[in-house]
């Protein structure tokens, strides 16, 4: 990617839309969605400690949780159609930890050639994208009816990483482990430690309050989101994102 080209994030891209899950899907899926590529511009898909599963030119990928933004080839007319797992459930479907997947997309044919098996042939059959979503959810709702629900200690890790520090503690506490068995459950889950998982939410709370509308200056963002200072968000959502803060606040306003 050429440094004086400003990527885009990826729900600027073009038609982003999400979609809340079935009441049978929703234990499973955070959400499914749409998305058409209308750039030819890099495309930033920044980490927000999710794995999805996406349908894209007949095939259909697993996309591991991100330690720092993804740029994958995309072009104009491109669509894509995906559901997003809920904490801890893409462990739990998958039968791996998401750290053996961890910033990699691969074919669901490689990790559950059974559940591809299922879904592809059908999809590739839906030209366009309102009838596949609808199929898609349909096929994920058979599957979900098999699938054991995904461990309700992630769904704990999750909420204490997304509030912010200071809530570790009383999370270990309340899981009666240690700090190196969390870790290694947090990689379980979500591809990564527990603080790296705090980093990404953080991210993702700037991210929320933007598009909110708080129109605060910058420091007040920063603290408001839960970094120590400015500065520390500057550097954190540079290196996450490759972006610096008033660019993501141009971007998510609109501007």
């Amino acid at each position: 990617m050429q440094s004086d080209i400003r990527p885009l994030l990826a729900k600027r891209a073009g038609r982003y839309r999400e979609y809340a899950p079935s009441p049978v899907l929703a234990p499973h899926f955070r959400c499914l969605w749409s998305h058409e590529i209308r750039t030819a511009s890099p495309v930033a898909i920044v980490p927000d400690g999710y794995c999805d599963l996406l349908f894209a030119d007949g095939r259909l990928f697993v996309a591991g949780p991100d330690r720092t933004a993804a740029f994958p080839p995309m072009a104009p007319g491109m669509s894509i159609i995906g559901a997003r797992f809920a904490p801890g459930a893409g462990a739990a479907w998958l039968k791996l930890p998401l750290s053996e997947i961890t910033g990699l997309s691969i074919p669901l044919s490689d990790l559950a050639p059974e559940k591809a098996a299922l879904l592809e042939p059908r999809l590739s059959d839906r030209p366009d994208q309102a009838t596949a979503l609808s199929l898609f959810a349909s096929l994920l709702s058979e599957l979900a009816r098999e699938e054991a629900g995904p461990d309700p200690e992630a769904r704990l890790i999750f909420a204490a990483a997304d509030q912010g520090s200071g809530r570790i503690g009383d999370l270990q506490q309340r899981l009666d482990i240690g700090e190196r068995q969390l870790r290694r459950r947090a990689h379980h889950h979500f591809g990564y430690g527990i603080k790296t998982l705090e980093r990404v939410r953080r991210l993702q709370r700037f991210m929320a309050l933007c598009r909110a509308g708080e129109t605060l200056p910058l420091a007040a963002l920063a603290l408001e989101a839960g970094f120590s200072d400015q500065a520390h968000m500057t550097r954190e959502i540079g290196d996450l994102t490759t972006l610096t803060p008033s660019a993501m606040v141009d971007q998510l306003t609109g501007r």
